[in-house]
């Protein structure tokens, strides 16, 4: 493993490219991780409950929703990062049963060492494809599955597909949601195409992001709330308007108007997500 230090930021060389670990400078214990640029993860080693990215707020949102306040929950998450929202679930639900999974074996014991979450039994960090994972779990078995899976900077092809989806939909439990964060910008084709896809096997769906980024006005996360009951949507919405950068919730159907009957992806033809304009991180 080869490390560079400038300053105080921490390069290491990781199977997907060059990982960062650099300090918040308005925030003693806390880091945010770069791959090859792009910030993927903030974590706040002494209050996980501190969420500094807004998407990240926003699935928080979700998991505070869910269920009465501290009521363990049973979670799979494709893509670890820094653990960000692992280590807000053990925090504020103890008890949950967690597994993540992340493919990058370097990434793993990078945040282990330098970022190590909170001792947690009921916490499980496995190295694996997150398409392998959701297709050998069990029916029923989780109560969320959040998606938020990235190589570099675009969500790889296989995990857009409508049998990825259906996947997805098999091991969620009959109340359980699906949460994925989507990234994109001007004409939203990527982000449009995903809710069409998702909602063909979950069809009780919303969306939350920024206006100007639902506008096509500028690049950004979407995350995309599924299931086959109706996520939360009166409690997001006063949540997401309330946050400190305000978002807004789409549903229904102006969903369905944002859809603009965009095709369901198939494995067949399944694209990675469009990249960040040039310059974006």
């Amino acid at each position: 493993m080869g490390r560079k230090r400038g300053g105080q930021r921490l390069g290491v060389r990781i199977d997907s490219g060059l990982a960062e670990l650099a300090p918040d400078p308005d925030r003693p214990d806390s880091f945010t991780l770069l791959v090859d640029g792009t910030p993927q993860s903030h974590v706040d080693l002494t209050d996980p409950t501190h969420l500094e990215f807004e998407y990240v707020r926003r699935i928080a949102m979700v998991v505070d929703l869910m269920a009465p306040a501290g009521r363990s929950l049973r979670v799979l998450h494709l893509g670890g990062g820094a653990l960000t929202l692992p280590r807000y679930v053990s925090r504020t639900r103890p008890g949950s049963t967690q597994r993540v999974v992340e493919i990058d074996a370097t990434l793993v014991d990078l945040v282990r060492e330098h970022l190590p979450w909170p001792p947690d039994r009921n916490l499980r960090v496995r190295v694996g494809d997150a398409r392998d994972a959701v297709t050998t779990g069990r029916d029923g078995s989780y109560d969320l599955v959040v998606a938020d899976v990235f190589a570099g900077a675009r969500t790889p092809a296989r995990l857009t597909s409508v049998e990825f989806a259906g996947e997805v939909a098999r091991v969620l439990a009959p109340g359980g949601l699906h949460v994925a964060n989507l990234a994109d910008g001007g004409a939203l084709k990527y982000a449009r195409g995903q809710v069409a896809t998702v909602g063909a096997v979950l069809p009780h769906a919303c969306l939350v992001a920024d206006t100007a980024v639902l506008r096509g006005r500028r690049y950004g996360n979407l995350v995309l709330v599924a299931g086959r009951v109706a996520p939360p949507v009166a409690g997001l919405t006063r949540r997401a308007a309330g946050d400190w950068f305000p978002g807004r919730v789409v549903h229904g159907d102006e969903l369905e108007r944002f859809t603009g009957g965009a095709a369901v992806v198939r494995d067949a033809t399944a694209r990675p997500s469009d990249p960040p304009p040039v310059g974006f991180f």
